[in-house]
């Protein structure tokens, strides 16, 4: 799931391709370039998704698209229907016209509300694409109903007269374990769509809990090419996903910016969908990237323990301490009901069964949870 922002095919990580192993191919690898449509097509002004069913479940021969950044495969059924049933993807690229390798797609989608209402793969970043092709490899079961693979267009983002970045301030002297608050793009700064998401908010208990997660995209990526990400991420997790808006509650990007995740106020307690069974009483942050074997940049680091110190401060949980989550689902890496201790600044891996945030990532935890805690240290005043 790695892409580079000038070519958008690179290899895959070890552990995604592990999972690919030999099946009865339903469509053949072509070699030509599919000549349809002309290159260069431009995106629309504000994010779109096009749908393309699979019938019965099966791929899809190279064809021309609209052009593309991201895509995925949703269905009708349960989010575990898919379970046994290897998916993998080729895309065209639309500047140079040519094919990428394969890439699979992982079909337990990691994120996600503790209920989530149908079933979607996790979505992969392809770069500018304007062509596909699809091979399904059949699970022990029949495929579910309105199996889609679905194509995400970012688009150019949408104009807002609203404040686009909310600015750095300091912590108050009088609130103990308070940090202060980095600076944040709001939504209107990357571009949402607010149509898109449910127009009401939804809000947990005291945040004692950030669960670190990294976009699985580009390491590489210009930094102005980060709202573009957001919105694509945004647009697949409401049209296909079928969630109320973006899983996430903040994103950080390689150059340390924060940004806005999941609506209802970047103060607040918003309940979001970025941890299965342990989405409340948390706040879930991606670092946009890839860190599996690339390590995080230092203002990545740095941005991601600015926002843990400063969210966690608000609620007075140090950064270094503890606390106690309980499960909301059997699909976690615990039953539901069950209740578990964790890092107040813990990785996607520590509450589910996946390799999320990466190593190179999740090996830096111990010393952001470090860095977190010294924000939240008062300054004694100067003399």
């Amino acid at each position: 799931m790695h892409l580079s922002s000038k070519t958008a095919h690179l290899s895959l990580p070890a552990a995604l391709l592990a999972g690919c192993t030999a099946a009865l191919l339903l469509q053949p690898a072509a070699s030509a370039a599919d000549p349809s449509g002309p290159r260069r097509r431009d995106f629309a002004a504000g994010a779109s998704t096009t749908s393309i069913p699979l019938p019965a479940g099966h791929g899809l021969a190279p064809r021309g698209t609209p052009p593309f950044e991201l895509l995925g495969v949703g269905w009708d059924g349960p989010s575990d229907a898919l379970a046994g049933t290897g998916i993998r993807v080729r895309t065209r690229d639309a500047d140079s016209g040519e094919w990428s390798g394969w890439h699979p797609l992982e079909t337990d989608a990691e994120d996600g509300p503790d209920h989530a209402p149908h079933g979607a793969t996790a979505p992969l970043w392809t770069g500018r694409s304007d062509g596909v092709e699809v091979d399904v490899r059949p699970g022990p079961g029949a495929p579910p109903p309105g199996l889609r693979l679905e194509l995400v267009d970012p688009g150019r983002g949408t104009a807002a007269a609203t404040a686009r970045t909310l600015p750095a301030e300091p912590a108050r002297p009088a609130d103990a374990g308070q940090a202060p608050r980095p600076a944040i793009v709001t939504r209107a700064g990357w571009g949402a769509d607010e149509s898109l998401r449910d127009q009401d908010f939804e809000y947990t208990g005291p945040v004692r809990e950030v669960f670190v997660h990294h976009t699985a995209t580009a390491t590489d990526y210009a930094c102005d090419d980060a709202p573009r990400v957001i919105r694509a991420i945004y647009q697949y997790h409401v049209k296909t996903s079928g969630w109320r808006d973006i899983g996430y509650n903040f994103l950080v990007d390689r150059c340390g910016t924060v940004y806005e995740g999941r609506a209802g106020g970047v103060d607040l307690p918003v309940h979001g969908a970025h941890t299965l069974g342990f989405n409340t009483d948390s706040s879930g942050v991606a670092a946009i990237g890839t860190y599996v074997g690339d390590q995080p940049p230092q203002p990545l680091l740095d941005g991601l323990a600015a926002l843990a110190a400063w969210k966690l401060g608000l609620t007075g949980q140090p950064a270094e301490g503890r606390t106690k989550l309980t499960s909301g689902s059997d699909a976690s890496r615990y039953p539901k009901g069950t209740v578990v201790d964790f890092d107040a600044v813990s990785g996607h891996r520590d509450a589910f069964n996946t390799e999320c945030p990466g190593n190179a990532l999740y090996d830096r935890l111990p010393a952001l949870r470090t860095a977190a805690a010294r924000l939240q240290t008062p300054v004694p005043p100067a003399p």
